[in-house]
Order: C-alpha cells, then structure tokens, then sequence
C-alpha cells in the first residue's frame, strides 16, 4: 500500500511512518523543505539523498499549496501536522499559529484531494480530546458534543475541514488522541527528569482525569483507522482506563521506585504558563472512552497504566 503523512517528523508521525515501513508499504512524507540542508558534520551520501527525494514530496500548508499529482496512486492519507500546544506560552499570535497549523493545514490537503483525478480512499486526519473540552467526571465518548474554551474550537474547525472530503466518497477518521505516552517525549518525556530525582509530584489538585495511551497503542489504532472500513467520523484515541493525576503521579513515582510528595499549584502553573493553556492543556479534566474503536474490534496492548509505565520505562 502507499500512503501520505503529514507531520512525520513529530512524535507520533515517525513512529507510525517507521511502523508503515517496516510492513513493507510505501510512505511519502509532506514536508515544507523538500531538500533539507544537512548539518556540516554528517553530510548524506548520494543514495541516501536519493531515497529521501523519492519519499518526501513539498507543500505549504498555510499558503494552500500542494500539488494533486501528489496523491495519484495514493491509499490512504495521514495527516497529523499541527504547532504544539503546550510548547510556548499563548498569546493571540501564537494562538493563531495553533489555529491555523491545523485548520488550514488540513484544508490544504482536502482541497488537493478534491482536485485530484483519483482521490485516496480514507483520510485520517488528527484532532484531540480538547474537543471535550474540561469536563469534569463526565465519561466522555465520541457522541459527547463539544465542550468550551479556545481547543475546543480549534478541534472543531480542524474536524470540519476534514469531513469536506465526504463529499468526493472518501472515508474520513478524525482521530481525538489523548495524552500519549513515552519516554522520548511528550508529556511523559518531560515529567521523567523531576520523577527521577523524587522532585515528581500531582499538577494543581490532581483530581482532574487524564487520558492516555501508549505510542504503540496510539500508532496500532491509526493503522486500524487506515485499514478498518467501518470506521468513519470521530474516533477517541485513548487507552480504555483513563486515571486521575494524582492517581498517574503514584502510579509513575511507584514504576520509578522515587517518592512524589510534591505538588504544583495552580497558582504557579499560572504564572509559568499563563492561565488559559494551563486550564485547557493540563488541569482541563477529560474522561474520555474509546468506545468506537473497541467496538471495531481494536484490541489495546496496554490498556492499564501502571503495566504500560513498566514496559515504557524497563521496569516490568
């Protein structure tokens, strides 16, 4: 099979493209720098500058450019581009950025797919479970409608763009990921220094619920997306035993083997991070179920938190 992603040099995207590859199918990579300078030190050798211009092709997802050719003898398009949420603190411009890193990004690629003369059969096009926005002990599932706040909105509009590939017969998946897991990154990849030293500890009251999944689990179900026919509109990416953060930080500080006795106020969250990103991005409280893709049939290799830490950090 041959297929397109976007966004394959994030976290999430290189592992799903490394899995892809090592099955055997082709993968083209949409990047905005077609031809990479490399650094001073470790110049590509001519075969290994070949194959990356025969597996990446260029777009601008903010001007709208990509050319159609692109996706002729496409299956299946991934699309998971998008600036961090978390990164930087928001302001409107960055705000902004956020918006329209996914917005227009994904507009750019449904309207190539609508010029194309052969459209891919399926998009799977990112989203979040910012969607639900902050909800409290609500079990959230893929009929839940939106919640409130900045993210809430942009998931909106980003799912929207998507659903306009409907209308040429292509099937659309917008995957509503959850706080994915690892130690090379993320959210876990940065709590893992202060966990280490026994400095870990609960963000504001920790009662606000997290949903997680592995990246292994994350990259097998947007392969499932990809392959499932009788998956369609949203679908919840995460682990089916989503936890409280007081309940993540005792199962992290007990894997680790380090005492986690501190607590970040949200006071200093505020003040760090501005009061908006914090009470959207990580005090926000989201139950969300994967009811859909367990109903497809999609089986979780970790869908306990305390076995999955021990496996991703090598103390199973």
């Amino acid at each position: 099979m041959r297929y397109v992603v976007t966004g394959s040099h994030g976290l999430i995207g290189s592992s799903l493209v490394a899995s892809l590859e090592a099955d055997g199918h082709e993968v083209l990579r949409l990047v905005r720098s077609p031809d990479p300078t490399p650094g001073p030190s470790s110049p590509p050798s001519p075969a290994a500058g070949a194959a990356a211009a025969a597996t990446t092709a260029p777009w601008d997802p903010l001007a709208g450019r990509l050319d159609p050719g692109v996706l002729v003898g496409v299956d299946g398009v991934v699309h998971l581009a998008g600036a961090g949420i978390a990164d930087k603190r928001w302001n409107p411009a960055r705000k902004r950025e956020i918006r329209d890193s996914r917005v227009l990004g994904t507009r750019t690629i449904v309207d190539a797919m609508r010029k194309a003369d052969s459209p891919p059969a399926v998009l799977v096009s990112g989203s979040a479970i910012g969607f639900y926005g902050d909800r409290g002990d609500e079990e959230l599932d893929e009929t839940t409608p939106r919640g409130g706040g900045f993210l809430a909105r942009v998931c909106e509009e980003w799912e929207a763009e998507a659903r306009r590939a409907d209308e040429i017969g292509v099937r659309v998946v917008t995957a509503r990921t959850g706080i994915v897991q690892s130690p090379a990154g993320g959210a876990l990849g940065r709590q893992l220094p202060l966990f280490r030293v026994g400095a870990g500890g609960r963000l504001g009251s920790g009662n606000q619920w997290q949903s997680w999944i592995t990246l292994e689990d994350e990259v097998a179900a947007l392969r499932f997306a990809l392959e499932s026919d009788q998956l369609d509109g949203p679908v919840n990416l995460t682990a089916p035993h989503p936890v409280t953060n007081a309940d993540y930080t005792k199962a992290l500080a007990k894997v680790l083997g380090r005492p986690a006795l501190f607590a970040v106020p949200k006071v200093a969250l505020d003040l760090a991070l501005g009061a908006e990103l914090v009470g959207e991005a990580l005090l926000a409280s989201q139950r969300v179920l994967p009811r859909r893709l367990e109903t497809a049939g999609f089986a979780f290799a970790s869908p306990e938190l305390a076995p999955a830490l021990a496996v991703l950090l090598g103390r199973a």
